[in-house]
């Protein structure tokens, strides 16, 4: 799974959200799936972690890698701005960004990042109040950003509790094998399903993935 999906952490000094234990008992009393998998899966959950910018310039730096490369490539990048702000990062000299690893496409899709949030044009503090497609609107404007990060954003990062990643490839997987014995599924099987998940998709997306990688790592 991707960089986004991986916020994610077991330390007792971070708490899930607040919904998550409502979810849960909502979860095991309406889907058979997640009656097995969430006490199969034990007392773990999402926990939020990190500032909007530096959460979403991750998510570009780890495009298309693996988890290691990404890893090793942000450590150098991050290394290089006195801090991971958005004015900072447009300090910094193109060259020295690609000798950190990044391709030309993600030092231009973290500029474009950076841009967004110096500006003004995201309207982080508003966020809060904004539901969830205004976000997605404002986010898939940056150049490098799509559905998929997006949505991974609001689950991992904004803590959204009913955000059904159709995009994500890990979910769709995990659905044809817990619901459908493997078969393939389509966005409209997978959307059936997550009607006994509603009003909780975020936190039964969450359990899906976690069945599937039970040691999640913390990126």
């Amino acid at each position: 799974m991707a960089a986004i999906k991986k916020i994610v952490n077991e330390a007792p000094q971070l708490t899930p959200p607040a919904y998550w234990d409502d979810a849960c008992k909502h979860l095991v009393k309406k889907d058979r799936v997640m009656r097995r998998l969430i006490p199969d899966l034990g007392d773990v959950a999402l926990a939020q972690r990190g500032d909007a910018f530096t959460t979403l310039a991750r998510s570009i730096v780890g495009q298309q890698v693996s988890v290691a490369s990404a890893q090793r490539v942000w450590d150098q990048f991050a290394a290089l701005p006195r801090s991971m702000t958005p004015r900072n990062v447009l300090k910094l000299k193109v060259d020295d960004m690609r000798a950190a690893g990044l391709s030309a496409r993600k030092v231009d899709y973290l500029v474009d990042l950076a841009l967004h949030f110096d500006s003004g044009r995201l309207h982080v503090k508003q966020w809060d109040a904004m539901d969830d497609e205004a976000i997605v609107a404002e986010l898939v404007a940056i150049r490098g950003i799509g559905r998929w990060t997006a949505d991974m954003f609001l689950i991992f990062h904004l803590a959204r509790p009913n955000v059904l990643p159709l995009d994500d490839a890990t979910l769709i997987q995990g659905i044809s094998q817990h619901y459908f014995s493997g078969d393939p599924v389509s966005r409209s099987d997978a959307r059936e399903v997550a009607e006994a998940w509603k009003p909780w998709c975020s936190v039964a997306s969450w359990y899906i993935w976690r069945s599937l990688a039970p040691l999640p790592v913390d990126y």
